[in-house]
């Protein structure tokens, strides 16, 4: 007697798309302060063509802040490879020298804020310099939240509660930093055109 085979043609379910709560909200925050700063340096570009615009130099802080995020961006990715391999005396240098450079890039907005002023370039005045201590001052106050967030992080790491199978806050510390970074270049060679 012969096997009978019965074949069948099985649908498999098909995936879904699926996305960590926390990381999706976060992606939601990143679009949205995207969406703000876009507006504002539309509007930066509206007001600046009806006139009455004072042009000055950028302070030469913000051309090693801009540095500073640069290196800071790469140190952060660093931690986040070691961590993701485990090497937690790696991860520790580099997370605690990322978060050296944030405080340093923090120090360095003020510094300029303080060229600024004695460029007489002042928040309330010229439209100029209102649009450039917003611009700057709304990115220095999503810094600061991106800086609590490494320090958490840092904490996290020393702590050991950072591992190749515990990366979700990791990764969400990462993309927020280099978020952050590529968002102040993008101002940063804006405000160099449109100064």
């Amino acid at each position: 007697m012969e096997n009978a085979v019965d074949l069948r043609l099985v649908e498999e379910p098909k995936k879904t798309l699926a996305m960590n709560p926390k990381k999706f909200g976060m992606w939601l925050f990143l679009a949205t302060v995207m969406m703000l700063f876009m507006s504002i340096t539309s509007a930066y570009i509206v007001r600046q063509a009806e006139g009455n615009w004072v042009y000055f130099e950028l302070p030469p802080s913000f051309y090693i802040t801009s540095f500073i995020i640069v290196v800071s961006s790469i140190t952060m990715h660093w931690a986040y490879r070691a961590s993701k391999r485990d090497d937690l005396a790696k991860a520790k240098l580099y997370i605690s020298i990322t978060s050296v450079l944030g405080l340093a890039f923090l120090v360095g907005q003020f510094i300029g804020w303080v060229e600024l002023v004695q460029a007489n370039v002042y928040l309330v005045g010229n439209p100029s310099g209102s649009f450039l201590y917003i611009i700057t001052g709304l990115h220095a106050l999503h810094l600061i939240s991106a800086v609590v967030f490494l320090l958490i992080m840092l904490v996290a790491v020393f702590q050991g509660k950072v591992s190749a199978h515990n990366m979700t806050k990791m990764e969400m510390c990462t993309t927020y930093w280099h978020f952050l970074g590529a968002l102040w270049l993008y101002l940063f060679v804006f405000l160099i055109l449109y100064r």
